[in-house]
């Protein structure tokens, strides 16, 4: 099991990808990735282990993650959104 420290690196990395993935303007800059990186490498790793998709340390949990945060980023952006006045 990853530390804190080692989610919360491979949550930047995963939400800078994510980003990259879905460019656009966002509030919040590089906490608000790495906060959601982090929740969709979480959420998607547990989720595909808990399927049985895959165990630990599989490329598989990597693109899974990925996957999470950029559905993270989309929902966060919904949300977010301002409609103009």
């Amino acid at each position: 099991m990853m530390g804190l420290l080692g989610w919360a690196i491979f949550g930047l990395v995963i939400g800078a990808l994510a980003k990259l993935v879905m460019p656009g303007k966002d509030g919040g800059g590089i906490i608000v990735t790495s906060l959601l990186g982090i929740v969709g490498a979480v959420v998607a790793g547990y989720i595909g282990q808990a399927m049985g998709l895959y165990t630990e340390g599989q490329p598989a949990g990597f693109i899974m993650s990925l996957l999470g945060a950029i559905a993270l980023l989309f929902v966060y952006r919904l949300v977010t959104k301002r409609t103009p006045a």
